[in-house]
């Protein structure tokens, strides 16, 4: 029998997202629900969908995000400066400060003037100049993960770079078996600047904007050219966000993102 379902859509800088409040945990949503709602012809359409539920773990909620396949995910910085402002108004706009829990770890925000400004979790993992074999041909890739696993190569021209092919090449890459990584691509404009494009794993190509791939190319692009925090980082829709971060040694710490997250409708379906 066909569930009337409430809810909220939401984007941050261009990443859209289908917003739930799961507060009472009566939503049993599979996979193959998540993907209809997620679905931009049969569904709300969105890059992934979020479930604000209850904290198990001494925060204030829990971010439950799922990628347009239906997918759970371990993290999403667009998303979770979305959901920040989310459970915001659910607690009509009292918040000053929030506190959330992911599979990447605890996540906080504060929400300064209209947008949203998110401490994420401590990024590791990070590889420098691996030389791979990417459909056909030889890429530079350094990698890290920022909640989420990514792979960043430097390009120089941006707007002419085959984000499919070459993102599909790296997101399946047997160098990041088996779960598979996020792709970015990365151009240099200025000192502590950069533009990128992301191709997402889970939604399977390119994307507006991705929070945790902003942060990832940050930080790269911080250790290849020294760039100072903040970093701006102009993706995709056209925004340009702010990355924050502090380093000691090889480890790095206060990484923030700050940027948009914006309601867009509410509504209700049936699935």
């Amino acid at each position: 029998m066909a569930m009337t379902l409430k809810f909220w859509k939401m984007n941050g800088a261009g990443n859209d997202f289908v917003m739930l409040d799961n507060r009472d945990l009566s939503l049993k949503l599979d996979g193959s629900a998540i993907a209809q709602l997620c679905d931009r012809h049969r569904g709300v359409g969105a890059d992934g969908l979020l479930l604000a539920e209850p904290a198990q773990d001494g925060g204030d909620f829990r971010m439950r995000y799922y990628n347009a396949d239906g997918g759970e995910a371990e993290m999403c910085g667009n998303g979770a400066r979305c959901f920040a402002r989310f459970v915001n108004r659910l607690q009509a706009g009292q918040l000053d400060t929030v506190r959330f829990e992911t599979l990447a770890g605890m996540i906080s925000a504060e929400f300064p003037g209209d947008q949203v400004r998110i401490n994420m979790s401590a990024p590791h993992s990070q590889k420098l100049n691996q030389t791979l074999e990417v459909a056909g041909q030889k890429l530079i890739v350094h990698s890290i993960n920022t909640g989420v696993p990514h792979a960043v190569v430097l390009v120089n021209d941006l707007e002419n770079v085959d984000v499919q092919r070459l993102g599909s090449g790296l997101r399946y890459h047997e160098a990041f078996a088996p779960k598979g990584t996020n792709a970015n691509f990365v151009k240099i404009t200025g000192p502590a600047a950069i533009s990128i494009r992301t191709y997402e794993r889970g939604v399977e190509g390119e994307t507006l904007a991705c929070g945790t791939g902003m942060v990832a190319c940050a930080l790269i692009a911080h250790e290849l050219h020294q760039f100072s925090s903040p970093i701006s980082v102009k993706v995709k829709g056209g925004d340009t966000l702010q990355i924050g971060f502090e380093q000691t040694g090889a480890e790095y710490r206060n990484v923030t993102l700050h940027g948009p997250a914006d309601f867009v409708f509410q509504g209700e379906t049936q699935i």
